[in-house]
């Protein structure tokens, strides 16, 4: 199975499902297949070959650099609990916490939420290539 075939099959099932009517997904079908062979889809399959070989690297910085970065952020968003306790017996010292972390947070600049988005993106698409070809067991 190729790498154009894994995602034409993805995508026309998902065309099938968010597409009603019978003639429009007909017609959606036939522009993804007039996609095909064009310069925007070499371009797509290019990256995603990139991603997929990044992901299946044996380097374990390369290889674990994206599942890391998440695992950070995971962290992040549990750090709700404890908070969630420590505002129980004492508000006050919460609230310090928690203005203290939008400060930090709002202090963060933009392409670096893109740049966690994008790794996000990747990471889970490169995840699904490996299931789809079988290299991901």
């Amino acid at each position: 199975m190729s790498l154009l075939d894994a995602l034409l099959g993805p995508i026309t099932a998902i065309i099938d499902k968010i597409i009603p009517d019978p003639k429009a997904r007909d017609l959606a079908k036939l522009e993804l297949l007039k996609l095909q062979g064009s310069q925007e889809m070499q371009l797509l399959q290019t990256q995603l070959s990139a991603i997929v070989a990044e992901a299946n690297s044996r380097d374990p910085w390369t290889s674990r650099a994206r599942p890391s970065f998440l695992y950070v952020m995971y962290v992040m968003i549990l750090w709700a609990l404890p908070m969630g306790l420590i505002a129980a017996f004492r508000p006050e010292a919460a609230r310090d916490i928690a203005s203290g972390m939008n400060a930090y947070l709002g202090g963060l600049p933009e392409p670096l939420y893109a740049l966690f988005g994008t790794g996000y993106l990747g990471y889970t698409a490169a995840r699904q290539w490996g299931k789809i070809s079988g290299s991901d067991k």
